[in-house]
């Protein structure tokens, strides 16, 4: 999916669209990738000299890319809410230009909860991981 079939599915759009590619590589497991831009306005700030990714950015991105798991009558009347990020760990930085690559699967899908594994690389290198809880919250609740 590109960007464009990605904002049929998800409710994000610029500047926190945090997905540029994904593909469902088997039923319970997501691959995507974003590359950061050359001045994204998250780092304008953090930090001046050293513009490095901010780590819940990092969890955004795998967020974004793991909400791909539910199905889509799960997701097309509900919202997908975090309902916690559990065991998180920053092993390397991300910084702008980066492209950031995501794999993430289903541990637990019991609507309204879901559950998912998952880690960022870059080049390779494991610079995020950690569990991530969502809650399918009915967009008429929220006046959606």
């Amino acid at each position: 999916m590109n960007r464009e079939e990605l904002q049929t599915i998800l409710p994000h759009r610029a500047p926190m669209l945090l997905v540029d590619e994904s593909e469902i590589v088997e039923e319970n497991i997501v691959e995507s990738s974003y590359t950061i831009p050359e001045d994204p306005w998250f780092t304008r700030g953090h930090f001046p000299g050293y513009p490095v990714v901010p780590g819940v950015i990092l969890c955004e991105i795998m967020a974004q890319s793991s909400v791909l798991l539910i199905p889509k009558e799960q997701l097309v009347p509900n919202l997908a809410m975090y309902g916690g990020l559990d065991d998180v760990k920053f092993k390397n930085s991300v910084f702008p230009g980066d492209k950031v690559c995501v794999r993430s699967h289903t541990t637990v899908m019991r609507p309204p909860l879901v559950v998912v594994e998952s880690e960022a690389k870059v080049k390779g290198k494991l610079c995020c991981k950690g569990t991530l809880k969502f809650m399918l919250v009915p967009k008429d609740k929220l006046g959606l």
